[in-house]
């Protein structure tokens, strides 16, 4: 097949795709689905069997597409192939809203709904109800003048999201400090330093070269001495992507804004007051007010926590603290008073044995193997691709894992579908996923060595794997973390992370890099009892960011709001740490301008209480408890949006989640 994308036999043929394929595929496949639908409702039934499995069909090839080009824009920064990207873009988004907004589709789902009854599928109808839902939310039933609208923000919408993450990519790529004076980067650990050695040689320069990737600038706020230079890469973090930054051909203000108007214009158009309202009707929270009622209650019971330890950070400080200082004191003070430091856990996480000690826990848990297999096509060397087979030694899935970071890939965690759970017919086609971190590379004879922290958040990306792999829905729509409210997607992430805060996974999680010795119980001893030091702090702070994406999404009226105005209104409410005037923080929050959380940033801390209640039932009935760990994959991995997530979480836990415990597991309350 000359055209790579088009081949959805087996897994993506990533070392042949290039940018030139992108529209010719796209193009054909949404032709080839139009006729394909015009044919479906030239006489549609309406029963589920012979008209539901032909519409995921379509949806699930076009995901299968689509997705290789979704990921490589991410992974891989060439210029042709983000101009072919943001070309498919405004087509995909035109042609999405299409079918959303095709009546006669709308119908013969309506048609679908009636026949089913009380014996068919709890599956069958999650599905039908969310599809008409979806119908709604894109403007189905507007007047022909409004639905053209509709398709023509949605459209500009996708176009000005991307953008806002391109530049924001643009402007750290562009960043660098350069320096010869080893002094000056005093308290940086080894390989942090022989990291910024090594992009120095390949620039061609003597001495030292930092980028403002998040492992370095996270080595530098935390270890660096030099406060000057914690303040320069502080200034760059927090003007990134703005007016206030290097360049201002990277400024997002435009964007921001336009994205917002759209975005509220979007909501009135389908009947609802604000972009908050209408990103509520794909969730699990009920109002509005409950969500600001829930960000409010948990800052309230957390400030005294976080005022306590922001007072011991000064009182070490022994100056005025600036937000450059914050981090550097804050690890200054957990050695003095747990003897613990980052750089000493360092030693003893090499990637390579985290994965497998990770991987180990997962077969522990559930019952699966993973293998490691080296003929699979991926997008750069460093990539592994793993199959996944359950406890006959059959496959049920499989994940590529992407975990360093390097120029030209968006910074952050996450995973992403490559291919969806599906079975239609006869055969199972068996979910695939990319996942993808940013942690330090290996540099010349020394391993990639994690913190504690790149544990816990590899151990978070994994449970969001787990739940799109474990998935036993057919239709992929709702299969794996497809159709899961948003505000429930984050639970099996936070979930899993419990485990690499527990002595025995982490016993054979680690191994000194040089001795191979695992984590000493003496160590883990101290990490634990840092567990919830400065929780307080970290909690206001995300609290701080939900309550900003979600008043933004809430209160915005056209023309009037600002949203720097607004954010310094949010931080003289909940936030106990003053930023400069300079800081631009929403120029560079990717997670509501560019990715999925718009008016959903909240959906952490929600998830949040979910993850940490359902973590204690394996506390009270046993951490490796196989009937505990059956028990949560049956009511919670295999379901998807198969059904109410708040029935899958009683089913599993035999109550209601409490607030409680995540606050007993933050430490906040005994």
């Amino acid at each position: 097949m000359s055209n790579p994308l088009l081949d959805t036999t087996s897994l993506p043929r990533f070392t042949e795709i290039q940018a030139e394929h992108i529209l010719p595929a796209i193009n054909e496949i949404i032709e080839r689905h139009r006729r394909q639908l015009d044919a479906l409702l030239a006489a549609p039934a309406d029963d589920f069997d012979s008209f539901v499995p032909a519409v995921e069909e379509m949806s699930h090839e076009l995901g299968r597409i689509w997705s290789p080009v979704s990921h490589l824009q991410s992974v891989r920064n060439e210029a042709d192939f983000r101009a072919a990207y943001n070309e498919a873009l405004p087509l995909l988004s035109q042609h999405g809203t299409e079918v959303a907004q095709n009546e006669k589709l709308q119908r013969a789902f309506e048609a679908v709904a009636q026949s089913l009854g009380d014996a068919d599928a709890q599956a069958r109808h999650s599905l039908v109800k969310q599809a008409l839902r979806d119908f709604r939310l894109a403007g189905v039933n507007l007047p022909e003048e409004e639905k053209t609208r509709f398709r023509e923000v949605a459209r500009e919408l996708a176009t000005l999201q991307a953008a806002f993450e391109q530049s924001l990519q643009d402007a750290s790529d562009a960043w660098g400090y350069h320096t010869t004076d080893a002094q000056t980067l005093a308290g940086l650990s080894p390989q942090s330093l022989a990291r910024a050695a090594s992009q120095a040689r390949d620039r061609g320069l003597d001495g030292w070269f930092l980028t403002l990737d998040f492992p370095n600038y996270h080595a530098v706020m935390t270890h660096a001495e030099n406060r000057l230079l914690r303040e320069r890469l502080y200034r760059a973090w927090v003007t990134r992507a703005s007016e206030m930054g290097d360049d201002p051909a990277f400024d997002n203000s435009a964007n921001i804004d336009r994205i917002l108007a759209l975005r509220h214009e979007l909501a009135r158009l389908t009947g609802f007051d604000n972009y908050a309202e209408y990103s509520l009707a794909t969730k699990m929270a009920p109002s509005v007010a409950e969500v600001t009622q829930f960000l409010r209650e948990l800052a309230a019971r957390s400030r005294s926590a976080a005022n306590a330890e922001l007072a011991d950070i000064r009182a070490l400080a022994k100056h005025p603290l600036k937000p450059w200082d914050l981090m550097y004191y804050q690890e200054k003070l957990k050695q003095e008073r747990f003897a613990v430091s980052d750089e000493v856990l360092r030693q003893f996480f090499p990637a390579d044995r985290v994965v497998q000690g990770l991987f180990s826990l997962a077969g522990r848990l559930f019952g699966i193997s993973l293998e490691k297999q080296d003929a699979v096509s991926a997008w750069h060397e460093s990539v592994d691709y793993y199959v996944v087979r359950d406890r006959e030694g059959a496959a049920i899935g499989g994940f590529y894992t992407d975990l360093y970071t390097r120029t030209g890939k968006r910074g952050g965690a996450w995973i992403d579908e490559c291919i969806v759970r599906k079975k239609l017919g006869p055969n199972t086609v068996l979910p695939v996923g990319y996942l993808v971190c940013n942690f330090s590379p290996p540099a010349e004879e020394r391993p990639s060595l994690l913190t504690h922290d790149e544990v816990v958040t590899l151990f978070h990306e994994f449970g969001h794997m787990l739940h799109h792999l474990l998935t036993r829905v057919d239709y992929p729509s709702i299969a794996g973390i497809n159709g899961v409210p948003w505000d429930a997607v984050e639970l099996p992430s936070q979930f899993l992370e419990n485990f690499a805060w527990h002595y025995e996974v982490l016993e054979q999680t680690s191994g000194h890099h040089e001795t191979g010795e695992p984590l000493p119980l003496e160590l883990f001893d101290k990490l634990d009892r840092s567990r919830t030091f400065g929780a307080g702090l970290a909690m206001l702070r995300q609290l701080e960011f939900a309550l900003f994406d979600f008043r933004l999404h809430t209160e915005y009226a056209p023309g009037k709001t600002e949203a720097l105005a607004l954010l310094q209104d949010v931080r003289d409410e909940v936030a106990v740490v003053e930023h400069p005037d300079y800081n631009r923080f929403p120029h560079s929050f990717s997670h509501i301008f560019g990715g999925g959380y718009a008016a959903g940033y909240y959906s952490y801390k929600w998830a949040e209480v979910l993850a940490a209640d359902a973590f204690e039932a394996f506390i009270e009935e046993g951490v490796f408890n196989a009937d505990t760990a059956d028990r949560y994959r049956r009511e919670i991995l295999e379901i998807g949006g198969s059904r109410d997530i708040m029935d899958a979480f009683v089913a599993f836990r035999g109550r209601a989640p409490s607030i409680d415990a995540l606050l007993r597991q933050s430490g906040i309350i005994d």
